[in-house]
């Protein structure tokens, strides 16, 4: 049965690619709910905005009047909450926009949601889902060993994960006391194309490009679990289909990297797709800069449940989904050019000066 799936965040990298997945491979419609700040970007919906099942919105989700008018004009069975203050580093600098979105904004669509809901006729209510996507790094930091479950404790270190572990718990509040049929799923680090370059991917293949240097923080051994986004997309639109109110899924990669090994990976690929034959290898460009306050040493996640219960598995392993992904980005010098001429021109984040 078709659907209709409210995306808050939806110009953003991970909804801009759940957005592309729903138009492009089922009949569902979409209404892309986004604020279009700085990591907002209409030009990541660009292959899809002709369609008719698709439309968009701008409004922010703290504004209560807006979702309510979204919710009740559209009429929405599932909505799929992604729009998020994202970046560590930039919570660093200011914390206060990510309780302002992620905490209270999240209360507010929550509020609206269900609002909506509690008006639907009963058939209406149990087809309805609220999809909360989060993050692992509410999980804190892990050593060595073990992965994160859904069962792990939170932990949060940064004002990011925080934020995100706050609104995790107001989703879960929101089923238990109110009924409201809400899942929530935990993700490990996504990576591909449209990525903003603030993050270490992006960032890190057009610094090679432009033969600017590569920064690490500390010594490079901060471990990531790394999720090829467009596998990310598949198990979301799982879970908002398939998943069981009151729970949550942990969606992972299962592609352990330091973070020196993956720029190192991206510098091998570099060098074979876009060779500096004067400079040589890509490498030379990597500098050690002073490593992010309160950095998690570890993050690595278990995809059990998801792939047990819902049927999901990545498609992509480390290597095929690096080296697609550095290849959108010599092919789409369009998307990020802007950004990096503009918005943002990969200047150091997150110092706590």
């Amino acid at each position: 049965m078709n659907k209709r799936f409210m995306v808050t965040g939806g110009a953003g990298f991970i909804g801009s690619a759940v957005v592309r997945h729903l138009i492009e491979t089922s009949a569902h419609e979409v209404c892309v709910v986004d604020k279009l700040t700085y990591a907002g970007n209409l030009d990541n919906l660009a292959s899809v905005a002709g369609n008719p099942r698709y439309q968009f919105k701008q409004a922010d989700i703290c504004d209560a009047g807006a979702m309510r008018q979204i919710c009740e004009s559209f009429r929405p069975d599932t909505i799929m909450h992604l729009a998020a203050e994202s970046h560590v580093d930039r919570s660093i600098d200011g914390p206060g926009a990510f309780i302002e979105t992620n905490v209270m904004g999240t209360y507010v669509l929550l509020q609206s949601a269900r609002d909506y809901w509690q008006n639907l006729g009963l058939t209406e209510q149990a087809r309805f889902r609220f999809h909360h996507v989060s993050t692992d790094e509410v999980f804190g930091s892990l050593g060595p060993d073990g992965l994160f479950q859904e069962t792990s404790p939170y932990l949060p270190n940064s004002p990011y994960s925080a934020s995100k572990a706050a609104s995790d718990h107001l989703a879960r509040a929101w089923h238990h006391t109110y009924g409201m049929p809400a899942v929530v799923s935990n993700c490990s680090n996504n990576y591909g194309p449209y990525h903003f370059p603030e993050k270490l991917i992006p960032l890190a293949i057009l610094n090679a490009l432009e033969g600017k240097p590569i920064p690490v923080y500390g010594d490079g051994g901060n471990v990531r679990d790394w999720l090829y986004v467009e596998d990310h997309a598949r198990a979301l639109v799982q879970v908002a289909l398939r998943g069981e109110p009151g729970e949550s899924y942990n969606v992972g990669g299962g592609c352990e990297a330091t973070n020196l090994e993956v720029v190192r990976r991206i510098c091998r690929l570099m060098d074979e797709m876009a060779p500096d034959k004067v400079r040589g290898s890509h490498e030379r460009l990597i500098v050690y800069v002073t490593d992010r306050p309160g950095h998690d040493q570890r993050y690595a996640i278990s995809a059990g449940k998801i792939k047990r219960e819902l049927g999901w598995e990545p498609r992509e392993t480390f290597a095929t989904g690096l080296r697609k992904t550095v290849r959108w980005y010599l092919d789409n010098p369009h998307w990020w050019h802007r950004i990096r001429s503009g918005v943002y021109r990969g200047e150091r984040l997150g110092t706590v000066a």
